[in-house]
């Protein structure tokens, strides 16, 4: 892993918003995609979800929420090669639960999101060997494509 430590860069930021009925994870994609993000972050979200999909910590799966919640936050690093995403929700008595994202978060009014984008960084996703999973792995672009 060519993972950089401390790695700075100047960047830029991009908004957008989606609408009743889209996929969270889908929206934030294609978004990534028209943009070609390379080292991109969610810099601010704010919006609410009629069905969340979130997988606990330690858990295999995802567990499915219906009802109404405030996205109180979302954080996460994406780029086209993929995202790893966490979201802290609030249901209607205020009680707050809080995972990784997963497919099937729909948006319930709005989802107003700011992206921001690394300009002299690249992530891509590689096998870690000591989670097992794939991880983030910094690195310096090298020409003026980005890459």
């Amino acid at each position: 892993m060519t993972d950089l430590n401390n790695a700075g860069s100047a960047g830029h930021f991009f908004a957008f918003r989606l609408f009743p009925g889209e996929d969270l994870l889908e929206g934030i994609r294609k978004a990534v995609r028209s943009e070609g993000l390379r080292a991109g972050f969610v810099a601010a979200a704010v919006g609410s979800l009629s069905r969340a999909c979130l997988r606990y910590a330690g858990k295999p799966d995802g567990t499915i929420l219906e009802g109404c919640f405030e996205t109180v936050s979302l954080s996460g690093t994406v780029e086209e090669g993929g995202e790893h995403l966490h979201a802290s929700l609030s249901d209607p008595e205020g009680s707050v639960v809080g995972g990784h994202v997963m497919e099937g978060c729909i948006v319930r009014t709005t989802m107003e999101i700011i992206l921001g984008e690394l300009s002299e960084l690249r992530f891509s996703r590689e096998h870690c060997p000591s989670s097992t999973y794939m991880e983030l792995a910094v690195h310096r672009r090298t020409n003026e494509k980005g890459e």
